[in-house]
């Protein structure tokens, strides 16, 4: 900056360090002419903040940059005429590396640069209380924004649980019918195990009281009697037990296919016992995603909520000292909240985004 004029000058640089949205409203409080130039203003600071790595932290941009954000205005210079250009307003004597906002906005519109510097800003105290609303409104919409992904995420996450126990609940019933298709011939099969085993005992009954009998005659009555039953008893004992033995085979049979038909049917128990437990989990982990998304989404609406009325009390309080604070300022903070407005459900004040 030049030698001259050092307090103007310095004036002029400690503006252009502000963050882009301060200097535009400083710029804007020095030449308001009923908010002539307010949206072409807006729309500088946004695309330098899109611009600039730094976003709305920044304060200018690098020469290339510069040129990025003239040829976005229709106004493309060489490097040599955009450094000329900012000389001729009078506040830049020596080549600058970096553009500040404000010295775009003096040479775009080509103000006095010297009253730009030196001009009033109003009650900074109410200023002051205006930008905190500000801040507040900001930081609850973006609690709300943040509210509204987590309950986007617990929706999603609910809605893939849903699916899960839908899934895994098929998986059981599939594999309850495998059971129930198991389950027919391991049945018939213990069926015919136990009918032999109760052949068994019914020839082993027969064959054990036959020889009560003859072993209580061998040893009642007559001598002939007794060796009579006796000779009975032998042949009893001796001969073979074809019904016992043929009742002893068949239930050897019927153990073995029941047997064959135990282990599938009990795999396929085992599976459908799986598949259930599975299905429980499945359903639990649904209901308790639902809860989560139940509870999220009461919290985002909460949280708009809140981003609403800090928005009504900004509005409010810039509406109680409108008058008191320059035009620029004040058109800002309206825009902003505006904007801020375009976020809201329209069943809570919201608008069109436009």
């Amino acid at each position: 900056f030049a030698a001259t004029h050092m307090g103007d000058s310095q004036k002029l640089a400690a503006i252009a360090e502000k963050p882009y949205a301060d200097q535009a409203k400083w710029y804007l409080n020095a030449q308001w002419n009923d908010g002539q130039n307010a949206e072409k203003v807006w729309a500088y600071v946004h695309y330098m903040q899109d611009l600039d790595e730094k976003k709305a932290e920044g304060n200018h941009l690098d020469e290339m940059q510069a040129h990025r954000f003239l040829e976005k205005f229709n106004e493309t210079l060489t490097v040599q005429s955009m450094r000329d250009r900012l000389r001729s307003t009078g506040a830049v004597t020596t080549n600058l590396r970096y553009v500040p906002l404000i010295h775009l906005l003096i040479f775009k519109f080509n103000n006095d640069w010297r009253q730009v510097a030196n001009a009033p800003q109003g009650n900074q105290d109410e200023v002051a209380k205006a930008q905190a609303l500000l801040d507040e409104v900001q930081s609850a919409f973006e609690e709300a924004d943040a509210s509204a992904q987590r309950a986007a995420s617990a929706l999603r996450e609910s809605e893939a649980r849903e699916a899960d126990a839908k899934r895994t609940e098929a998986a059981a019933k599939a594999r309850e019918a495998e059971a129930i298709a198991q389950e027919a011939p391991f049945k018939q099969a213990q069926e015919e195990v136990d009918n032999a085993l109760a052949e068994v005992k019914s020839q082993e009954d027969a064959r054990n009281a036959r020889t009560a009998e003859l072993q209580q005659k061998s040893t009642q009555g007559g001598v002939v009697q007794q060796n009579k039953a006796k000779n009975e008893l032998a042949q009893h004992l001796g001969e073979d037990p074809l019904p016992l033995r043929k009742a002893k085979i068949t239930l050897e049979a019927a153990l073995k296919r029941a047997e064959k038909a135990r282990a599938p049917f009990e795999a396929a128990r085992a599976a459908a016992e799986a598949a259930a437990a599975e299905a429980s989990h499945a359903r639990k982990a649904a209901s308790d995603a639902r809860q989560r998304s139940a509870q999220a989404s009461a919290e985002a609406e909460a949280a708009v909520d809140a981003a609403r009325q800090r928005l009504e009390e900004a509005e409010a309080y810039l509406e109680e000292v409108k008058a008191r604070i320059p035009h620029g300022t004040q058109w800002w903070m309206e825009r902003e909240l505006h904007e801020r407005r375009k976020f809201l459900p329209k069943s809570r004040g919201g608008i069109d985004k436009k």
